[in-house]
């Protein structure tokens, strides 16, 4: 037997819907963490670009430098979180691609 047939294994294993009692309550669940994230973010937003103009108009550069960073990584959360779901899409049929 060739030893490239010895490593080389296949487990036959794909995900199924509907497999597990409770998925669609585990679904209900993420999207709602999903949810809360995002309105988090928009606080988190909100803060940050208060923080930005304060520091902006009162000389305060480490306020400003800080707010922007927080402004940043505010639409950088948005952005994965609204992107969550296409993200893993893209990524688990890409990995169905591999042999």
């Amino acid at each position: 037997m060739d030893r490239t047939h010895l490593i080389a294994f296949d487990p036959g294993i794909t995900p199924k819907g509907g497999g597990l009692p409770g998925l669609d309550v585990l679904r209900d669940v993420v999207s709602s963490i999903n949810m809360f994230g995002i309105i988090a973010v928009v606080g988190a937003l909100a803060v940050s670009l208060g923080v930005w103009a304060w520091g902006h108009h009162s000389g305060g550069h480490q306020a400003e430098a800080n707010g922007k960073k927080g402004a940043l990584v505010s639409a950088g959360a948005a952005l994965g979180l609204g992107a969550a779901n296409g993200i893993v899409q893209f990524f688990s049929a890409l990995g169905t691609q591999v042999n």
